[in-house]
């Protein structure tokens, strides 16, 4: 597997969508098994990459008892958001969807209302970004 990117950026730099393809949903499996996050992986580079998105396969994202798991960042100045129980089968372009108004935000921090529904109840970590001033992450 390899990195697909998207050259054509909007606002900013580039978005990327990281997707755990070590994930097992939580199942025991043989090791040679396809698991389900090669097949979100591959069910999401299937689709139209929205502009100024990227996509990579990455090894684990440690959250392996909660389905499949996808990460967003997109660099200094956003936030950074890690997603759980993601079906490698029906949640693909709500994946890219998600990703795309992800981009079009200067902070990383899509209005509530306008998050995908499976955003709003299965994020798993929020991580400040790394301009952050230090004061602001203590209130």
């Amino acid at each position: 597997m390899t990195d697909k990117r998207n050259p054509t950026s909007r606002d900013g730099p580039p978005t990327q969508l990281l997707v755990c393809v070590k994930c097992r949903r939580g199942q025991d499996m043989p090791q040679d098994a396809r698991r389900p996050g090669e097949a979100l992986y591959d069910a999401i580079t299937a689709l139209e990459m929205p502009p100024g998105i990227s996509i990579a396969p990455v090894e684990c994202l440690q959250n392996c008892d909660y389905g499949c798991t996808v990460a967003l960042r997109g660099g200094d100045d956003k936030w950074t958001y890690v997603f759980a129980n993601v079906d490698e089968v029906d949640h693909a372009q709500m994946i890219l969807d998600g990703a795309a108004r992800y981009h079009t935000t200067n902070d990383g921090l899509i209005p509530w209302r306008e998050r995908p529904e499976h955003f709003k109840r299965n994020c798993v970590a929020r991580i400040p970004p790394m301009t952050q001033p230090q004061e602001a992450l203590n209130d």
